[in-house]
């Protein structure tokens, strides 16, 4: 029995499904039962040992079949009852005067489940607002609080490079970014250039930032003395891509050279031996 890798839901999850009597080829639009129930989604390519390893703890499910003209009809019928399920359920957090932001409401395709995004800060007590929307849409309502990566995950088109946003297409988790990594990247510290359209620090500062790290080590650190043929240097800065260090030497000029031309990286002398040398210095030329 065939499997596939399958993308599915609003969320965009990842999926190992089984298919019975049917191959599939990448791209196709299926309809798949899930854990969840009967959803829409999309063959991304076969279970291989090496697309599996790729993928941590997928769920599990079973494709029923490709999306006909009847289902694709069925898919725009639910994405206009999703915008009316949307106004709502904001008219409904209006009127219980709920402290949470409403983000998205997904319908799966078959109609098991309606789910609601939300933003809230604070712990929320939803129970009487899932009383009136299991009600009004005649299905069970499952709420589910996210972060604004999740949101951008949802909402977001396209970012600052003119692509649409990794979170919307490639990436099932969201990768952890710090600072650090945009620094060692010297990429420019303005927030607003280096944020994403969640507000957080973009996702591919992270790609290359495994990529530096390995570099950096080939390098000599910064503040290390060096010896070159042209004598005895201390290293103030790192082209990291380039392979190429700013320089200071004895006759206190500052160059660029490659790293290649360093012949030795001297070992960084301890304060306390430093400090030792002083006074010895210092007797031998009193006793002078």
């Amino acid at each position: 029995m065939p499997k596939y890798v399958v993308r599915y839901g609003a969320m965009r999850h990842l999926g190992v499904f089984a298919a019975k009597g049917a191959t599939y080829r990448r791209g196709t639009q299926i309809i798949a039962r899930t854990g969840r129930g009967m959803e829409s989604g999309e063959v991304l390519c076969d279970a291989t040992e090496e697309a599996l390893a790729q993928l941590d703890n997928p769920q599990r499910g079973s494709i029923l079949r490709e999306q006909g003209e009847d289902d694709r009809r069925e898919i725009f019928r639910l994405l206009d009852q999703q915008r009316q399920e949307f106004e709502a359920c904001g008219k409904r957090i209006g009127e219980l005067g709920l402290a949470m932001r409403l983000v998205d409401v997904e319908h799966l395709y078959g109609g098991e489940r309606v789910i609601v995004y939300y933003l809230a800060d604070e712990r929320v007590d939803f129970r009487e607002l899932v009383k009136q929307l299991a009600s009004e849409f005649q299905t069970r309502i499952e709420m589910r609080q996210i972060g604004v990566r999740d949101e951008a995950k949802l909402l977001a088109d396209y970012g600052d490079c003119g692509k649409p946003v990794c979170c919307n297409t490639h990436l099932s988790e969201m990768p952890p970014v710090s600072m650090k990594m945009a620094k060692l990247q010297k990429a420019t510290l303005d927030p607003s250039k280096i944020s994403g359209r969640c507000g957080r620090l973009k996702c591919c500062l992270r790609y290359e930032y495994d990529t530096y790290q390995e570099l950096r080590r080939e390098l000599p650190p910064i503040g290390a003395a060096v010896i070159t043929e042209n004598g005895r240097m201390k290293v103030l800065g790192q082209e990291i891509l380039a392979g190429q260090l700013l320089v200071e030497t004895e006759d206190m000029r500052r160059v660029i050279i490659d790293a290649s031309e360093v012949l030795t990286v001297l070992p960084k002398q301890k304060s306390g031996e430093q400090k030792s040398s002083r006074p010895r210095t210092t007797e031998s030329s009193e006793e002078e």
